[in-house]
């Protein structure tokens, strides 16, 4: 199955693929069967012969670049040179593409500041309004904002990109860290941070601000909550740098 994004070459280096507007005209006209990064489609498209095109998807966030079909002339070198200097703005407009951020293992370890702490308590304070798990919340504001259909594909796509690339890390450290007390009723809360720091992709408004616990995550701190003490965890042992009570 095609993944966002695909695109097709022919054997020169040129790229074939749909644009921004593209993608909002084919939403506009076809929105049961939306598939920009179907390879077929995009040959289609542009009158080519899907059978005398190359066949590529690359994924802007971690660019990971795969090499799906050589039917001619060999050009992925040129073709992944293009595209790791792609203006991603012009494929999906929100889209904000950034290193991903490991905050236990990619950030130096730093004393806890009045800022953070504060931050700590505004992002309780947001998770309470909320009302319900915050990806879920992010990816409703996602869809409102970038067109259901285009929303949902690109919403996926970022939320398994940066949970892929984070959560089983992250939750593992932190469940370590914190089992023999609370064990796995801080899981929810570590996966709503999770779910803040992937609305940091998308330039979009939403209803809630996430920037607190996008802050923290930032600065290498993971919140978790087992329904009475908030915690702050650092490092790559996840190990508790300070804790509060709700």
């Amino acid at each position: 199955m095609c993944q966002f994004f695909s695109c097709v070459s022919n054997g020169q280096g040129n790229l074939f693929y749909f644009d921004w507007k593209m993608r909002k005209k084919l939403l506009k006209s076809n929105p049961e069967h939306y598939e920009p990064d179907s390879h077929t489609s995009v040959a289609h498209k542009f009158n080519l012969n899907g059978d005398k095109v190359n066949k590529y998807e690359y994924n802007p966030l971690t660019k990971e670049f795969i090499v799906d079909q050589i039917n001619i002339k060999d050009d992925r070198a040129l073709v992944k040179r293009k595209l790791d200097n792609m203006d991603w703005k012009t494929i999906i407009e929100p889209l904000i593409v950034k290193p991903i951020i490991n905050p236990l293992t990619d950030v130096k370890e730093k004393k806890v500041t009045k800022k953070d702490i504060n931050n700590l308590k505004k992002w309780s304070s947001v998770r309470d309004s909320v009302g319900a798990f915050v990806g879920d919340s992010v990816g409703v504001f996602v869809g409102a904002s970038v067109g259901d259909s285009v929303g949902v594909f690109v919403g996926v796509f970022v939320g398994a990109s940066v949970g892929d690339s984070v959560w089983d890390s992250v939750w593992a450290s932190v469940g370590d860290s914190v089992w023999d007390s609370v064990g796995a009723s801080v899981e929810d809360s570590v996966w709503d941070s999770v779910g803040a720091y992937i609305s940091s992709f998308f330039d979009i408004k939403y209803e809630y601000d996430f920037k607190p616990s996008i802050e923290l995550w930032e600065r290498g701190f993971v919140p978790s909550f087992d329904g009475k003490i908030w915690r702050l965890h650092q490092g790559k042992d996840a190990k508790i740098v300070f804790k509060i009570e709700k």
